[in-house]
């Protein structure tokens, strides 16, 4: 692929980070007032589902689109997701790719969950996760602003 045409490709990915970063961002401050034990509302478990739904949006557009894009533009040989986000901590891109790895493997736990009983432990998780997320994609976009604009 060209680097015109993968450029367009980060361009676009940018764009739905940032969209997706401020929903995320949303949806955190609204569940920062609700605790997510026992009992719950449907209401806040409504709001507690699209935190984590948001959160595996915002993870997915930011490893599996915005990094990967920006590590082959670099030119740079990461396969596997683990090498990819060990690339992206030592080039600066990211803090930490031990919390990048974790914030995957919660967002698979996210998409898999179908236990009711794991949700709450899974609410509470995402909030955890999420300012750690948001750090990543502030540090991603800032790296790739200084690096191809």
């Amino acid at each position: 692929m060209s680097d015109e045409k993968l450029l367009r490709l980060l361009r676009r990915d940018l764009a739905s980070i940032r969209l997706a970063a401020t929903s995320l961002e949303k949806s955190l401050a609204k569940c920062a007032k609700l605790t997510p034990a026992p009992p719950q509302s449907f209401e806040d478990e409504e709001t507690f589902d699209a935190l984590t739904s948001r959160f595996a949006r915002t993870a997915d557009i930011l490893t599996q689109k915005v990094l990967k894009t920006t590590v082959l533009l670099l030119r740079e040989d990461a396969p596997t997701f683990i090498d990819r986000m060990n690339l992206c901590e030592k080039l600066g891109m990211i803090p930490s790719a031990e919390e990048l790895i974790a914030i995957r493997d919660l967002r698979n736990m996210i998409a898999h969950e179908y236990a009711t009983e794991n949700l709450l432990e899974l609410y509470a998780d995402t909030v955890s996760a999420s300012p750690a997320l948001l750090t990543a994609v502030s540090a991603a976009t800032s790296f790739i602003k200084d690096r191809f604009t």
